[in-house]
Parts: structure tokens; C-alpha cells; sequence
């Protein structure tokens, strides 16, 4: 099947960020969500105590801490549906690393940042946008959109060389989180009463 693809955005794109630095006095109302879609601001009737997982317990040899570790991370996933997670085997420093390079690169001139534009055809990318429905309320936000896996829609042409080490640390970090991800969804079969593997 062939999906038609749309090879301009249905209007021009002016970047989040361009518009922010523009001295703007008011949101465009094209990034002004109706009332329905805003969050709701009142009292907060009940304290949220969200499940706080060390997850350092799945990297242990003894088979009592992985198990009891699994089972809090079970009982979160029913509780809650989700959980924060400490402990979690991507290190601090990688996590600032690539932090900061997103950073460094949002703070490069926006012709550079341009050269990496995403297209209605695949979002992967510098972006503002999802969707090319015409005369549709978008995020005051832009993003960077990436493919890492699977491997063939991995397009490096996508990855920014700057900074030059941009693309080195992504990867790695990148490497970190499907770890993580195998880990976590070892646990969750597990938990199910799947086969781990």
C-alpha cells in the first residue's frame, strides 16, 4: 500500500524559538489550546505519592533482590500503570552529556539547525510540528525527532554533527536506554507470567 505523503507542510513554518526570541507580546493563537484541552489549576484534593523504584536490585547476584525488585516494579506497573525509577544503570555524567548536547544544539544558529528539517514525509528531525492538518493548534515547542531503532530507519543524514561530538554521545546514550528498556522488559513479562526472554 503507498500512503500519500505530503512534500510541504500545509502552511510556513516559523520556529518556536524565533517566535519566543521576537519580543512577541502575546501567544499566536495557533498555539493557544481550546479550554477543553488546558490543564485544570485548583487544589490539589489528594497528596500524589507516585512509586519511587531503585532498580539497582535487577542488577544484583542475589536472585531474592532482582525477585523483590521485579514484584515492586509489577505492583507499580498495576497500581499506577508507571513509576520513577533510580538506580537505573545510565550513568549520571551520560544523562548530563546528552543533555547538554541537545542544548548546545538548540543554541546554534537556526540556519544550522534548519539544515536538519523534518518533512511531513517522516518527522525525524528539527522541528515545531506534528501532522499537516491545515489550521491545526500546534505545541509551542520545538523538538528533535530521531530514529535509532530499528536499524534501517536510522538515517545519520538526520543526526547533527554539531557539535562535533553530538552524534557520539547520542549513540551511546541511546545504547544505555534500550539496555534499560531490555531490562525493564524482562521484568514486565516476568511479571505477566511470560517467559523473561
Amino acid at each position: 500500500m503507498i500512503m500519500n505523503c505530503y512534500q510541504e507542510w500545509p502552511e510556513p513554518i516559523i520556529r518556536v524559538q524565533s517566535l519566543s526570541e521576537s519580543g512577541l507580546n502575546k501567544i499566536p493563537e495557533r498555539y493557544v489550546k481550546p479550554p477543553t484541552e488546558r490543564p485544570v489549576s485548583g487544589p490539589v484534593e489528594e497528596e500524589v505519592d507516585i512509586p519511587l523504584i531503585d532498580l539497582e536490585g535487577l542488577f544484583s547476584a542475589d536472585p531474592a533482590k532482582v525477585e523483590e525488585t521485579a514484584g515492586r516494579v509489577g505492583e507499580a506497573c498495576r497500581e499506577w500503570g508507571f513509576f520513577q525509577a533510580v538506580n537505573h544503570g545510565v550513568r549520571p555524567d551520560l544523562m548530563d552529556r546528552a543533555r547538554e548536547v541537545w542544548k548546545e544544539f538548540f543554541h546554534l544558529p537556526m540556519e544550522v539547525k534548519q539544515s536538519y528539517a523534518n518533512s511531513p514525509c517522516t518527522y525525524e528531525g528539527y522541528g515545531s510540528r506534528l501532522g499537516v492538518e491545515k489550521g491545526a493548534i500546534l505545541d509551542w515547542s520545538d523538538y528533535y525527532f530521531l530514529h535509532y531503532l530499528p536499524c534501517n530507519l536510522k538515517d545519520y543524514n538526520k543526526w547533527p554533527a554539531q557539535p562535533p561530538y553530538h552524534r557520539d554521545v547520542i549513540e551511546e546514550y541511546l545504547g544505555e536506554l534500550v539496555k534499560l528498556s531490555g531490562r525493564l522488559m524482562k521484568v514486565l513479562s516476568i511479571n505477566l507470567g511470560l517467559d523473561g526472554d
